[in-house]
């Protein structure tokens, strides 16, 4: 049986008690809290935010709570697209942004131990001067933590090469809801004693425990020449052509990315680009040994079908031509008010989905400007509306319930790299089915029998202002 709630007074001192000087209860500094990029809001304000600086913070928040029978929410930098680390009424946050620090760099094993709350960024800076770097490359990664990454399975523009975050962790070290911690994974390239509770805890979106400690694989930084290719063509029917037939090729570029051409209306008002009458934009990166001869192929494949095409080794207009695709979402922003979705197709289904949403552009009335990373068949339509954050229009809701429809008919999946979090819960037994949803909800319960880790995310609970109605 789950314990009774104690009051929250008592909690408060408790957690005061044990964690001197890292006990936020200020209406007004909890706020921030209750929202993540996503634009969603919970009603009310957390009991009180813990500013956690080590492992046995982390733990001693947990044992409190948990005794008490009060609700945890882990919280890394409030990047998140999905709504997983939004906390309301009655929760206390955990936040990790304090546990920033980096262990160890071992360049002989090419692994790197670090506390959850470094910036994805910044951990690359001090990589880079080892001669290393780890691969995970969210839009967000300038403010993003690893370990919100990590919690996410967060994804970016180089998946179709080098993978999403799962595939670049060894180990974890986590913080049950008890207060218990658990090691999982291995230091080792290779290991697989039992059953791999580090990649279950990889995606876990706070409902498991909380990443206090992560062990990262790490890649040799490319000696050798980034050749990017940047490809205008009149229709994204073209360029989802050429995107296809680079994969139909057997070309493996780093970076391979899709605007359609309302998200280029929208840049070119942003940033005072002329991008007018561009129908449809690829961006592709090609590294490693043989990354002249694959952007040759690339470059060929766009022109075959009507690109005209840049290309370059020059960092400076390398950054320039990518710099048109990370100004995709802060130029959506400027239109109004986003409900930024994610789902993911085989790559062969992609002009598919990208006439679904131009389908459902008519048939609702609203913009679903939708950028894609083609390497891997991830699509972002944003459907932009007027209106409040948190307050989504029940039409958009309809609408985005009928895009995760078509992506399942595709034989594809609600979300690439976003998550679950409050968003999607609605639709989750759709692609899971009774029989894996109930499993999964049952793995929950083996890890946090009480359900005080971030309830109400990934699987049904409380209902959260402007998030669709539980399924």
């Amino acid at each position: 049986m789950p314990p009774t709630p104690a009051p929250d007074d008592d909690v408060v001192d408790r957690l005061r008690a044990a964690l001197p000087g890292r006990v936020e209860t200020d209406p007004a500094l909890l706020a921030p809290f209750t929202a993540d990029r996503s634009g969603h809001r919970a009603a009310g304000v957390p009991l009180a935010v813990v500013h956690a600086a080590s492992v046995e913070d982390v733990q001693a928040a947990c044992r409190i709570a948990s005794a008490a029978g009060v609700p945890i929410v882990t919280r890394g930098a409030g990047t998140g697209l999905s709504g997983g680390a939004i906390a309301g009424d009655g929760e206390i946050v955990l936040s990790l942004t304090g546990m920033d620090r980096i262990l160890e760099i071992s360049a002989d094993n090419r692994l790197a131990v670090v506390q959850p709350g470094i910036l994805n960024g910044r951990l690359n800076e001090v990589l880079a001067e080892h001669g290393l770097w780890w691969a995970p490359d969210p839009a967000s990664k300038d403010i993003s933590t690893v370990g919100g990454n990590i919690a996410m399975n967060a994804g970016g523009l180089l998946c179709a090469k080098y993978g999403v975050t799962r595939e670049a962790v060894l180990a974890l070290k986590v913080v049950l809801a008890d207060g218990t911690l658990l090691s999982v994974g291995h230091r080792t390239v290779k290991g697989v004693t039992g059953y791999d509770l580090c990649a279950l805890m990889i995606g876990s979106e706070g409902t498991l425990g909380v990443i206090v400690e992560c062990t990262l694989k790490l890649q040799p930084v490319d000696r050798g020449a980034t050749v990017t290719l940047g490809a205008f063509f009149d229709s994204l029917e073209a360029a989802a052509s050429a995107a296809s037939a680079v994969t139909r090729a057997g070309l493996v570029p780093a970076i391979m990315e899709l605007m359609d051409q309302r998200t280029l209306e929208a840049v070119a008002a942003h940033t005072g680009q002329d991008l007018a009458g561009r129908g449809a934009y690829l961006l592709v990166q090609c590294d490693g040994a043989d990354a002249v001869q694959t952007a040759d192929r690339v470059a060929d494949l766009a022109r075959r079908a009507g690109g005209t095409v840049d290309v370059t080794t020059d960092p400076d207009e390398a950054d320039r031509l990518v710099a048109l695709r990370r100004a995709a979402f802060p130029s959506l922003e400027s239109l109004g008010t986003l409900l930024v979705e994610d789902i993911a197709v085989p790559r062969s289904r992609m002009a598919e989905a990208f006439a679904a949403v131009r389908a459902l552009e008519e048939k609702y009335g609203v913009a679903i400007p939708t950028t894609c990373h083609a390497g891997d068949g991830n699509l972002h339509p944003t459907f932009v509306y007027d209106g409040g954050a948190g307050e989504v229009p029940e039409a958009i809701w309809a609408a985005a319930g009928e895009l995760f429809g078509t992506a399942l008919e595709l034989g594809g999946t609600l979300s690439g790299e976003h998550g679950i979090g409050l968003l999607k819960r609605a639709w989750l037994r759709d692609e899971l089915g009774d029989e894996q949803f109930e499993l999964q909800r049952r793995i929950k319960q083996v890890f946090d029998p009480a359900g005080l880790l971030n309830p109400g995310k990934v699987f049904p609970g409380p209902a959260s202002p402007g998030t669709p109605p539980v399924g």
